[in-house]
């Protein structure tokens, strides 16, 4: 087999966590919304997921201090909007409104469901031994929703502007209840 270097400044490429996410949080002054691919899925029972922000983001300071979000998995045809709240700061601009995005009112957090979604996460941080070190919170999922009927096409980033959709379900058995 031929195989060529693979740059390590690229290796997130191919390892990439999962769909891309837009989180709320309740905000100070508004909610707010920020565009997240760096999760994953560490515990089914309860359901926990950890998830990596950067100390510059907006949402970190929300995040730390209230200690809840949302996480709403939007549809490939939200791709526009999700790349705009990737490339734009909440600390002076409501992406909610400049973006088109509803928040709804969650049932058990502060921080508000998108409607635009496919699904949506009610979230709560559960522990923070890592948040200094690396960002990284792991929250605990408090209430799920999903849109009944929808097909799945979820948006997965690869890096600088590119980005695959992932549609096809392929069901097999499996020994996980």
């Amino acid at each position: 087999m031929d195989k060529t270097i693979f740059e390590l400044a690229q290796v997130y490429q191919l390892l990439e966590p999962g769909p891309v996410l837009l989180l709320a949080t309740a905000g100070r002054r508004r909610p707010n919304v920020m565009a997240l691919s760096w999760q994953t899925m560490v515990e089914f029972e309860p359901p926990l997921v950890a998830c990596v922000l950067g100390r510059s983001d907006y949402s970190f300071e929300a995040l730390q201090r209230d200690g809840e979000c949302t996480l709403n998995v939007p549809g490939a045809e939200l791709v526009d909007t999700v790349v705009a709240c990737g490339n734009h700061s909440g600390r002076d601009l409501d992406k909610f409104a400049a973006f088109g995005l509803t928040p709804r009112p969650a049932a058990m957090v502060a921080a508000p469901l998108i409607d635009e979604c496919d699904a949506s996460l009610e979230c709560r941080v559960v522990e923070r031994d890592l948040v200094e070190r690396h960002g990284l919170f792991i929250v605990e999922v408090v209430r799920a929703w999903r849109r009944a009927g929808q097909p799945q096409r979820t948006l997965h980033h690869c890096g600088h502007g590119t980005f695959r959709i992932a549609s096809e379900t392929l069901q097999l058995p499996s020994a996980m209840r």
